[in-house]
């Protein structure tokens, strides 16, 4: 409670505060003219005694409480990972299911490029080629469909049971020539479908016309791989195609082609086989792209994908006169198409590619019988006959899972043989105390335990208490 002490008959004013020591601020003031003297600076109040235990006692208390919690929390904590490794412990001898380590038993999106033959059977060298009576007389003016077994009208394979299509062969003509018009439409002939369809498959859309080397070509012959054996696409640098010399003369031919409406053909003797391009005596032309000699940089590519030179040379020489090889056509590996110059082919190979109006030149069944009898021919000094040589080649994504059992993992099995009787007694005697399985099968399951793939093993794997077993799943998409 404050108190106020005033004296009229001097010039001072006392105020205080009980409980602060009796003492408080004077301030002197003169009565006559109501001066006021300075004030002095307050004093700070002191803590009292009793609120800073107070303070000091709930914050000791509350860290007290804190560390307990905490104390508890590792002990509850510790606890559990006991119960959970003995539990993981205790359910080794019988496991089924092991979950996966995703940071060391799962390496994802590993990519390989991997290559086979490209013909049926995984076969790299084809030989053996047939066509097909299935296909319309309509449809031969367009193509020819090209088989690795004989097949007869009523579908039944008579040669090879594996017979299945490999390549299509087909002819084309800027301007029309080489086939008849479809029902009097001058500009509807088969040879022009099939120029335009490969012109706008292939070329820019400013390019009207192939180019072999540098020449515009009016006349090309197509061989389009069949796109479930070519996988992603051909595997440039292993490919070889050989055609054999034709001829348009009866005298002396022993396979003749009596469906070209320029002559008959048939393939050109040994003797008049005379290449004009290497100078020896060889009936059949070599042809390989020419990957292996371009860099990197200047191989063209556009909506088609890459593009390579079909060249002279074979796949064991590599390309013939690289400084100057000799040209026979394009490559374009992506989409499986190989097209050839028929100007060149007629030079080099004595195709007669027939190129007269309202005919039906039957041009393609040419490259067939060129393509068929390669591979009767041997040149070098193996048993190993020429024909047309190819492997694809795809990207594989794959996922890689390390299944790993260790010495006290899957050692039993719920197989009825493992155990004999109703006691439940292993079956062999010798299991007692070291049981033996043998792994077979691996399984993949997601988290609900429904199977998604299954790896089997070349051979089965012994796994007991005192063998370990390091499985590498390869998954491949």
């Amino acid at each position: 409670m404050a108190s106020i002490k005033r004296n009229y008959g001097g010039s001072s004013m006392i105020l205080g505060r009980r409980g602060l020591g009796g003492r408080g601020a004077r301030f002197n003031r003169a009565v006559p003219n109501r001066a006021v003297s300075a004030r002095p600076r307050p004093r700070p109040r002191p803590t009292s005694p009793v609120q800073a235990e107070t303070a000091q006692d709930i914050a000791n208390q509350a860290r007290i409480r804190n560390i307990e919690i905490e104390r508890r929390a590792r002990q509850i904590a510790n606890q559990l990972i006991a119960q959970r490794e003995r539990a993981r412990l205790a359910a080794r001898n019988g496991r089924i299911f092991t979950e996966f380590d995703l940071d060391t038993d799962v390496i994802p999106n590993q990519q390989e490029i991997v290559t086979k033959g490209l013909f049926p059977n995984n076969v790299g060298n084809q030989t053996r080629f047939f066509t097909s009576s299935l296909l319309t007389a309509t449809q031969k003016r367009y193509y020819q469909e090209v088989f690795n077994g004989m097949m007869n009208s009523t579908s039944v394979i008579a040669n090879d049971v594996t017979a299945s299509s490999m390549f299509s062969i087909a002819y084309g003509h800027v301007g029309g020539s080489g086939s008849a018009d479809e029902g009097g439409q001058v500009n509807d002939t088969p040879s022009r479908a099939i120029y335009s369809q490969y012109r706008l498959l292939l070329l820019e859309p400013d390019d009207k016309k192939f180019t072999v080397n540098g020449v515009d070509q009016d006349s090309m012959y197509f061989i389009n791989i069949n796109r479930a054996l070519m996988k992603e696409r051909l595997d440039e640098g292993n490919i070889e195609l050989n055609l054999a010399h034709l001829s348009g003369s009866k005298a002396g031919l022993t396979h003749e082609n009596s469906n070209n409406t320029s002559s008959a053909v048939g393939i050109r003797a040994l003797a008049d086989g005379n290449d004009e391009f290497t100078g020896t005596t060889n009936p059949v032309m070599r042809i390989v792209d020419d990957s292996k000699i371009t860099s990197a940089i200047s191989v063209r590519r556009g909506h088609f994908g890459r593009r390579y030179n079909l060249v002279s040379g074979s796949i064991e020489q590599g390309v013939l006169n690289p400084g100057n090889p000799h040209h026979f056509g394009l490559l374009y590996p992506d989409l499986g198409v190989m097209a050839l110059s028929a100007d060149v082919l007629n030079v080099s190979g004595g195709f007669n590619t027939a190129t007269g109006s309202e005919i039906n030149g039957n041009n393609a069944l040419k490259l067939f019988t060129s393509i068929s009898h390669s591979g009767a021919f041997n040149l070098d000094l193996s048993n190993d006959k020429l024909g047309f040589q190819a492997r694809s080649s795809e990207k594989v994504t794959s996922t890689h899972y390390f299944v790993r059992a260790t010495n006290a993992e899957y050692n039993f099995s719920n197989n009825p043989t493992f155990v004999t009787g109703s006691n439940g007694r292993f079956a062999q005697a010798s299991f007692i105390g070291d049981p033996r399985v043998y792994i077979t099968t691996i399984g993949l399951y997601n988290y609900r335990r429904e199977l998604l793939a299954v790896a089997k093993l070349s051979k089965p794997l012994m796994k007991s208490f005192t063998r370990e077993a390091l499985i590498k799943v390869k998954l491949d998409f």
